[in-house]
């Protein structure tokens, strides 16, 4: 092996490093507290740490950089794979319990067609004769080409579905903070176009020492990554913006009649949330309530504010008295159960939202 080869299969095994020490800290990191079973984990973790095992591979690279059967595996592997890892872990981490429920389906459809076209090249590296000729190696690139395009058609469409919930989270539309993880979703949102220009250039230009170049880079951008995602308690307030916002710039001399509408508006409220215990829905949002009351979302949002303080207060508080009361009712019930009992998605759900009501 020539020494080019040798730094060749060396970027490449800094690479895998970095994507073993992202599932290893990501299988091991929990957050110790609130929960006393230390059992609390984000709902990405096993996923995480699955997509970045897939890169073990490579292998055959690392070891061989000079064979043409591993040279195709690593080259498709990122175009081919990258944007989909990304779609899945935007949708999962940004879209919660029910919103990522939603993007199951497309997302197994795009897992198998990923897996479908990177079985080939696997199996091409690591079986001692390989499955491809030469005229075939050249043949499956282009149908990588094609698959990596299916994948940014995913990933966009992930993409403009968190942009989405961002901008529902920027109303204060939530009212469980577990619902839509705002600020991070802020920084990460545009993480696949970063890394296109890491991606193609080793696919685009048949070149080892760009894909050298390539794996530096893309080593750097796992811990980098991993560096986001591993300090969960210091991650800001969901809510990020009050959904008040807009209000204060009301005239704060209403008229009788204003105040009339307002007083009626926060009766059909009170009626809604917590005599009919909507509060219990975990996924409750502000605009249920708007279709519930049948009254503009400006009268509905104005009224939070004088009467309840904020929609995310008023529904943690009556999940809050609920918890409480579930507690003392059912002595041998978990707090896990009896978070869920109350409208909140998890126990961590409910220990946040009471630290921030403590704070309020």
């Amino acid at each position: 092996m020539t020494i080019e080869n040798y730094y060749y299969g060396l970027a490449a095994l800094m690479y895998l490093t970095t994507c073993w020490m992202f599932a290893a800290v990501r299988w091991f990191h929990t957050c110790k507290q609130p929960k006393s079973t230390h059992r609390y984990i984000w709902p990405d973790r096993k996923l995480q740490c699955l997509l970045y095992s897939c890169a073990s591979v490579l292998l055959p690279y690392v070891i061989n950089p000079t064979d043409a059967s591993a040279w195709l595996l690593i080259k498709s592997y990122f175009p081919a794979t990258y944007y989909f890892y990304c779609g899945v872990l935007l949708l999962c981490f940004a879209g919660t319990v029910k919103q990522w429920n939603q993007w199951k389906g497309i997302s197994w459809v795009a897992a198998i067609i990923v897996i479908g076209t990177m079985l080939v090249p696997v199996l091409n590296a690591w079986l001692p004769t390989g499955i491809l000729s030469a005229d075939g190696l050249r043949i499956w690139q282009h149908v990588v080409l094609a698959e990596s395009m299916v994948m940014v058609g995913y990933v966009a469409l992930a993409m403009w579905q968190v942009k989405h919930w961002m901008d529902e989270a920027r109303d204060a539309n939530y009212s469980n903070p577990d619902d839509f993880p705002a600020d991070y979703a802020s920084r990460v949102l545009l993480y696949p176009v970063f890394l296109t220009p890491l991606i193609w250039p080793a696919y685009i230009l048949d070149s080892p020492t760009a894909m050298a170049i390539q794996n530096v880079l893309l080593a750097v951008s796992n811990v980098s990554l991993l560096i986001t995602v591993m300090p969960v308690w210091r991650r800001k307030a969901l809510l990020v913006t009050p959904e008040t916002a807009h209000i204060q710039e009301c005239d704060d001399h209403e008229d009788d009649d204003h105040e009339d509408l307002i007083g009626q508006t926060a009766i059909e409220i009170e009626a809604y949330i917590r005599d009919q215990q909507a509060y219990l829905n975990p996924h409750l949002k502000i605009d249920d309530v708007v279709e519930h009351c049948q009254l503009g979302r400006s009268y509905v949002s104005l009224t939070f504010s004088r009467r309840f303080t904020s929609f995310a207060y008023y529904v943690n508080s009556l999940r809050l008295a609920h918890f409480d009361q579930y507690m003392a009712q059912h002595p041998d019930e978990t707090k896990e159960s009896a978070a869920l009992a109350s409208g909140y998605a998890s126990y961590n759900s409910y220990y946040r939202a009471k630290q921030k009501m403590e704070r309020a």
